[in-house]
């Protein structure tokens, strides 16, 4: 199948034709091609919900929920386009020849797209427009940061399409350098930071000695937590290598990413959820847990969130709390951003009547 599909085949379709050899070349990892047999429903059992699906071979009878039938062959214009966008409901397909079928995800597509499209008015803009810090910045639209991978597990995955061209006006691109100290812990915080490139070590002092928490590489964000639960930070980032960073101011942040990502949720609304299947996520320390945690939590400080990151289902839906709502509000935002469906208790514990706490 590697053999059919390569980016000649998606530079035909629509609208991916507007994409340049090297996003072609990154969405190939996120297409699927499967083969139908003749007369058989390829929507039936895989409905197109979701997807944008293309025929890249054979003959195929789509009926619309209004009776209308329209017969797509490959290579036509129709083909060009994803099968029964701006149409009522599929009601039955059939193969009319062994077909052969293209399927992405609609939500991938669109902001691969929509980030696409900021690049390219940047690219059409006059020379002597393009000079500057600005310029440099917006450059790094081609850049590793806003590939296909990061933009489906990175904040840049959640972030709404309204908000891009704020994002590319307030965020800043700055070089650094090997050692540079990014952030110190017990300052206050100011910065959101995001790394185009290059690596960072994440310490803090713990009985007069730094211990390492982690490892940030490219791709990686920090800097977070600070901003959202309104404290000083609670770590040393130390540059590792010379790189670049992007990084956002804590108003512009607090506006343009974390608003989106975070939804708070009132004590009754979150009983009905957790009846429902959620559970209760407990982000404070062990002992505070202990003493009066809520009914079938678990407990995950903020400090080890991110090492919770691929242990907690992402099949789960949780309702982080805390004793105000600060702490869970930044638990919830990284878990949010790593693809998490999450919730945060408005006002914590001092929301809940003592009589419901354990």
């Amino acid at each position: 199948m590697q053999d059919i599909l390569d980016i000649r085949v998606l530079a035909s379709l629509e609208p991916i034709s507007s994409f340049s050899p090297a996003r072609l070349r990154e969405l190939l990892d996120y297409c699927h091609v499967e083969t139908v047999a003749q007369g058989n429903d390829p929507f039936k059992d895989h409905p197109p919900t979701g997807q944008s699906v293309y025929l890249l071979r054979g003959e195929l009878e789509v009926v619309y929920e209004d009776d209308n039938r329209v017969l797509i062959r490959s290579g036509s214009e129709w083909a060009r386009h994803p099968i029964g966008k701006r149409q009522p409901s599929i009601r039955m397909s059939q193969a009319l020849s062994n077909v052969q079928l293209l399927r992405v995800d609609d939500d991938l597509l669109d902001r691969m797209v929509t980030w696409d499209q900021f690049a390219y008015h940047e690219d059409a803009r006059p020379a002597s427009m393009k000079e500057g810090p600005d310029h440099a910045l917006k450059k790094l639209l081609h850049s590793g940061m806003f590939s296909a991978e990061n933009l489906s597990n990175s904040p840049f995955a959640h972030l709404p399409s309204a908000n891009i061209g704020e994002l590319l006006n307030r965020i800043e691109a700055i070089a650094v350098w090997d050692r540079d100290v990014i952030i110190r812990e017990g300052d206050e915080g100011d910065y959101y930071y995001l790394i185009e490139s290059g690596r960072a070590q994440v310490t803090r002092l713990v009985g007069g000695a730094n211990l390492v928490l982690a490892e940030l590489k490219a791709g990686d964000v920090f800097g977070e937590e600070a901003l959202i639960s309104d404290s000083k930070r609670n770590a040393t980032v130390t540059m590792k290598s010379n790189g670049v960073l992007l990084r956002l101011k804590k108003q512009d942040f607090m506006e343009l990413m974390q608003e989106p990502l975070l939804h708070h949720i009132s004590y009754q609304d979150a009983k009905q959820k957790v009846a429902q299947g959620a559970i209760w996520l407990d982000v404070r320390h062990p002992p505070e847990y202990r003493y009066d945690k809520l009914p079938g939590a678990i407990n995950v400080p903020l400090n080890d969130i991110r090492n919770a990151i691929g242990v907690l289902s992402k099949a789960t839906t949780y309702v982080a709390y805390c004793q105000s709502g600060r702490r869970s509000a930044a638990a919830a935002f990284i878990l949010a951003q790593a693809g998490y469906d999450v919730y945060v208790l408005e006002n914590g514990l001092w929301a809940v009547p003592k009589a419901q706490q354990q």
